[in-house]
């Protein structure tokens, strides 16, 4: 059985590096603690699930308020460690922030996917996401 848990400490940020690396290997691990840190002072949440004593899945997300979709949970990093996958780790972290979601009055869960992430996309879709936008950047 497992428990979803807020990673707050340094040492509970330190724990979720394996799993946060999976989905982010662009980040430095020199700078993820001070980044996640700055990021919870901006809103920033960082839920976790654990096996055995090692982080098996992750989920970062924020509280928007904005003019197209009023008060909202937005799910920024969502991840499984390969060797855990399978398990519906993923799906009771979004089922956590859903159920979060509903007692803070929120209109909505929004999520942005890669186009390259299948699995993931049957998730969303079992568990009532619709493909509502595309999701637009420019570099600078």
């Amino acid at each position: 059985m497992y428990q979803i848990r807020y990673a707050q400490s340094e040492k509970e940020i330190g724990d979720c590096w394996d799993v946060v690396n999976t989905l982010r290997p662009h980040l430095v691990k020199n700078d993820y603690l001070q980044q996640v840190k700055e990021m919870q002072q901006e809103g920033y949440h960082m839920l976790y699930l654990s096996e055995n004593n090692k982080v098996a899945a992750f989920a970062g997300y924020r509280n928007i308020y904005s003019l197209h979709a009023g008060r909202f949970i937005y799910v920024d990093d969502l991840c499984t460690l390969p060797e855990f996958r399978n398990k519906g780790y993923a799906g009771a972290l979004l089922d956590y922030i859903h159920q979060l979601a509903k007692e803070t009055g929120k209109a909505s869960v929004v999520l942005d996917s890669g186009f390259q992430l299948h699995p993931a996309h049957r998730l969303y879709l079992n568990k009532g996401y619709v493909l509502s936008a595309h999701h637009f950047r420019k570099s600078l």
